[in-house]
């Protein structure tokens, strides 16, 4: 359950610094994020589903 919560943690952190220090940034992926179709999306996020697994399980073996 810790790693669960360092997992939420973490996430929260970095969103949270993108929104304190580049909120336009932010409002202007958010635009091009609606801007795509939803298989783009669907594949966009497949894609860090992935990339995020891989990482947990390499830092989990390593």
């Amino acid at each position: 359950m810790s790693l669960v919560a360092l997992a939420i943690g973490l996430v929260l952190v970095v969103e949270g610094l993108a929104l304190a220090l580049a909120p336009r940034r932010m409002e202007d992926a958010l635009r091009a994020l609606a801007a795509l179709s939803q298989d783009q999306r669907r594949a966009i996020g497949l894609a860090a589903l992935a990339i995020g697994v891989l990482l947990v399980w390499l830092s989990r073996t390593a």
